[in-house]
């Protein structure tokens, strides 16, 4: 049985997930197919973004496999856990968020974004990057700020894919730079 260390275990993450630069990657073109589908109907809009959202973790595996990477932690990596109870605590979130587009349509993206900000705070510790403080951060700002203006629903998905897009390539070049260097 591997002793594993954090360091150990955040750097095999970091190798099995190419820094995680695919998942958010992926996530911030669902949440850019949300911010379209939603100029013609918000309720449409979060189907999307709940569809598409179940798809984040298997097709950024597959662009991680793609990019010559794993596209999965080893076996055996404590960290994997975290990954998971994350994950329990972002479906409830998102139901909350559910409840919430039940009285404001405009609210549940801006709900998302916290719930996503807030998902994103627990990679620092999954990979020993302080960027994705930095990325949930901003998340919770824009949808904290969002709902509060009450801002239309296509602004908040929006926010969520430009966010996204942005940190995906900035994290994918931070990985690319860290693998030469």
């Amino acid at each position: 049985m591997q002793h594993w260390t954090m360091v150990d275990a955040q750097a095999d993450m970091r190798r099995g997930y190419f820094d995680g630069a695919p998942g958010v990657a992926v996530s911030g073109l669902v949440w850019g197919i949300a911010a379209v589908i939603s100029i013609r109907s918000a309720s449409a809009a979060v189907l999307a973004l709940l569809i598409g959202g179940a798809a984040i973790h298997p097709v950024g595996m597959l662009l991680a496999k793609g990019l010559g990477r794993a596209g999965a932690h080893a076996r055996g990596n404590p960290l994997g856990r975290l990954a998971l109870e994350g994950t329990a605590w972002m479906l409830a979130g998102i139901v909350i968020a559910l409840g919430l587009q039940l009285l404001r349509a405009e609210w549940f993206f801006p709900a998302m974004l916290l719930v996503i900000g807030g998902r994103y705070l627990t990679f620092q510790t999954l990979y020993g990057l302080r960027i994705f403080w930095l990325l949930g951060a901003i998340l919770a700002i824009a949808g904290l700020s969002l709902g509060l203006a009450r801002a239309p629903v296509s602004l908040g998905a929006l926010a969520g894919a430009s966010i996204e897009i942005v940190f995906a390539l900035v994290i994918f070049g931070q990985a690319r730079r860290a693998a030469s260097g």
